[in-house]
This record gives C-alpha cells, sequence and structure tokens, in this order.
C-alpha cells in the first residue's frame, strides 16, 4: 500500500512516540500482563489509524471524456444551487463531498484541463458538515478549465480535525482526469462547482470515490 509522501514525517514521529512509551511503561509500570496488553494494543491501533490516515491506494482511473469526477472519497452531504462568489461569481450547481476519517484523503483532478486559478485562504476550523464552513474555513480553491463549456471550481475545505491542507496545483498546469492534485491531512470536505446545466448523477446520501466515481456528464 502506497502511503502519501506528507504522511510519511507525521508516521515516523508516530511511531518513534509510540515506541518511547511502550518502552517507558514497561521498564517503570509494567506489572499486570493485562493492562499491558491493553495499553500496548491501544498504542498500536492508534499508530495504524495514523498510517491509515495517509494510504492511496492504486486505482484505474475511470476516464470519462463528458463526465466529472469525484476528486474525494467520502460521501454526499448536499447539492444545490449556489451563488459562487470566489472565482465565477455567478450561480453554480455545488456538489459536496464529506470525508471521513475512515475515507481515502488525497484529492484528484475531475477533469481534464489547464488549471486557470488557485486561491488559498486560512480561517477557521469548524465542522466541515456545516454549510459556512465552505467559506469560513480554511480552504483552498482549484479551477480546471476543458474549453469555456467546462470549467469546474473545486475546494478543499479543513474541517474541526483537519489542519493542513496540501495543494499541488500551480495557474498554467496542464492536468490529467484523475491525476492527484494534493489532499486534506486527516479528511474533512471538497466542493465541486459545475455549470447550471451539469446532469447531476449522484444523490445525497450516496458514497463517492476519488478517480471513480462520476459526479455530473457535461
Amino acid at each position: 500500500m502506497k502511503i502519501q509522501k506528507e504522511g510519511i514525517p507525521i508516521i515516523i514521529i508516530m511511531t518513534l512516540m509510540v515506541a518511547a512509551i511502550i518502552c517507558g511503561y514497561f521498564y517503570f509500570f509494567s506489572v499486570f500482563w493485562l493492562i499491558s496488553v491493553l495499553f500496548c494494543g491501544g498504542l498500536a491501533i492508534f499508530l495504524y489509524m495514523v498510517i491509515r490516515f495517509f494510504r492511496n491506494p492504486h486505482r484505474i482511473i475511470n476516464k470519462v471524456e463528458n463526465g466529472v469526477l469525484s476528486p474525494a472519497d467520502g460521501k454526499v452531504v448536499n447539492i444545490q444551487e449556489i451563488y459562487e462568489g470566489e472565482y465565477f461569481k455567478d450561480r453554480r450547481m455545488l456538489v459536496s463531498i464529506f470525508m471521513s476519517a475512515h475515507n481515502v484523503h488525497v484529492n484528484s483532478y475531475p477533469i481534464d484541463g489547464t488549471v486557470v486559478y488557485v486561491g488559498y485562504h486560512p480561517g477557521k476550523y469548524l465542522i466541515a458538515k456545516l454549510p459556512k464552513s465552505s467559506t469560513d474555513n480554511e480552504n483552498n480553491s482549484v479551477v480546471v478549465k476543458q474549453n469555456e463549456h467546462r470549467v469546474v471550481l473545486f475546494r478543499q475545505i479543513a474541517g474541526f480535525v483537519a489542519r493542513r491542507i496540501v495543494c499541488y496545483a500551480q495557474p498554467g498546469m496542464e492536468v490529467k482526469q484523475g491525476d492527484e492534485m494534493g489532499m486534506i491531512k486527516f479528511g474533512s470536505r471538497v466542493d465541486v462547482f459545475l455549470p447550471l446545466d451539469a446532469q447531476v448523477a449522484v444523490q445525497v446520501g450516496d458514497k463517492v470515490r476519488s478517480k471513480k466515481s462520476v459526479l455530473a456528464y457535461f
């Protein structure tokens, strides 16, 4: 299983910390074997969860020429027509994907095209499911343009636990559908803004996968 590069330093530090705690525990407090097993087991589970946060499984990209692939793993929590005021400054169809602690946290490009805009905004760390987190929380917007009629903005949003947005995109980059564009450390939410005439192919409550699930068709 591939581990995303941003997670390697954190995993190394956590592994050393867990090893130090276990060694110290056995040196000073190892009296009851059952308590020792439970204590060490709990630390091992914690370390496993940290490693799992940064997993990046290999997937064959579901290329769909006229489709918009999900840029994130997670659950669709909102679909609505909304005013997008950062880049388009008009009304768009919004599809929001909530990334839980169990999801893969690596994000990908939803369409082929050119990166025409990248905008990072510091902010709060509200619970990502709240609608106002889209603008109030730390967030990063990326716009990919395929042609005049196929332009998609997707926004990485940090949440209550997530405190670090990673983005590889830069204006002028030529990107391919399904290529990796970054991650949100420890999950959170991704908003996708589509043209109003896009045919949305998901419903609230659907589970989607990055590089695989089609959110909409142009």
